[in-house]
């Protein structure tokens, strides 16, 4: 991974002061920059103490002395695992096929501000790859906000369930596994922690029926998941039927300009009640409707709805604030486009006249919406 190398010391919580470290790191982290978890959160004491954490491996990153990041582990093995992850993570499936002690979820993946961008997010997967290999672990669960999902990908996790996580407490979140033991897809997505993992030839415990077990994972796509032509086909088909290619974010640019655009993009099936965007929240990437609506919502009511062709999200992207308002999918058949933040960012400094095009039909788009509003006003 091309990233800034640091030295870190990654090591299980050793007592009390580091576990309470842990929650006020997590406090710091979820509740004051993530705005979530309020409700449960210790303000007094600035502390996010979660039942969890007893029960689980916690890790701590510790760089020159101070902490720089956690996460925890809860393995089936120990017996720990319980009914909410089972549910959030829709493991039933692989409960009917595989046993427990064979599952791990890792959660509450934090890494402190001076030192995202670094590789210290691989020393960690490092860390949780060697405790998976001496327990002969098979299945590594965990989930990631729609902007991150290229980056797990990268490293060898894949969708599996066409249930996302949606909760008001969260936000919206896709769940995702790594098959610990397949080194061999590990290998074909060139991901670098294919030298981490280790091989168990012909012991190795791979389940013969793990391609069934992951299908239901279409109901997320991305370039990883297609090749490159295939996703940009599905993308250009659906934008054309929400018309976004002749009037709408897509107008005027050609099928290379198009391809630029949605490097890294997403294209998710929303359920009925989703929550797409939670108030609050601070990831800025932004998106567009493919197909079906979304309820704009402030406190529980409904202000708006945005249909094939809208755009959302644009506010946070373009003023780095949280998130305003709620969106919830509200039609069975919604799909949307979720476009990286970061790679948009990198499209405005590399290519300004594609960015120019791209920001000149959202401005338009803004626009009308606020032409709209005033002739209903």
């Amino acid at each position: 991974m091309n990233s800034k190398s640091i030295t870190a010391d990654i090591r299980v919580t050793g007592n009390e002061d580091e576990m309470r470290s842990v929650q006020r790191f997590k406090y710091d982290v979820y509740v004051e920059e993530m705005g979530r978890y309020g409700d449960v959160a210790d303000h007094d004491n600035r502390l996010l103490i979660e039942p969890d954490d007893a029960a689980s491996h916690v890790f701590v990153v510790i760089v020159d002395g101070k902490l720089a990041g956690t996460m925890r582990l809860t393995c089936g093995g120990d017996g720990a695992l319980h009914q909410r992850q089972i549910d959030q993570y829709d493991l039933a499936p692989f409960l009917d096929h595989m046993p427990i002690d064979q599952m791990v979820v890792g959660e509450r993946f934090m890494i402190a501000p001076a030192f995202r961008g670094t590789d210290i997010l691989f020393q960690m997967f490092t860390a949780y790859f060697r405790l998976v290999n001496e327990r002969r672990i098979q299945m590594i669960f965990g989930d990631c906000e729609p902007h991150l999902l290229n980056t797990y990908q990268a490293l060898g996790f894949r969708t599996y369930t066409d249930r996302n996580v949606n909760s008001p407490a969260t936000g919206y979140l896709i769940p995702l596994v790594i098959v610990a033991e397949d080194v061999d897809y590990l290998r074909r997505i060139d991901s670098p922690l294919a030298g981490v993992a280790q091989e168990f030839g012909d012991d190795s415990r791979v389940p013969d029926n793990v391609d069934d077990l992951l299908a239901a994972g279409a109901a997320v796509q991305s370039e990883r998941m297609l090749d490159s032509d295939a996703f940009l086909a599905e993308v250009k088909t659906a934008a054309a039927e929400a018309n976004a290619l002749g009037a709408g974010l897509f107008a005027g640019m050609d099928e290379e300009e198009i391809t630029t655009c949605v490097e890294k993009s997403v294209i998710i099936a929303c359920k009925p009640g989703d929550r797409v965007i939670k108030q609050g929240n601070v990831a800025k990437n932004m998106g567009m409707v493919l197909s079906g609506y979304l309820d704009v919502c402030a406190e529980d009511n409904t202000v708006a709805r945005i249909g094939p062709g809208d755009v959302f999200g644009e506010i946070a992207f373009f003023l780095k604030m949280p998130r305003t308002m709620d969106l919830i999918s509200c039609d069975g058949g919604t799909r949307i486009l979720s476009f990286n933040e970061r790679t948009f960012r990198k499209l405005m400094a590399a290519t300004p006249e594609i960015a120019a095009k791209l920001l000149y039909n959202i401005s338009i788009m803004l626009c009308q919406r606020v032409d709209n509003m005033n002739k209903r006003s």
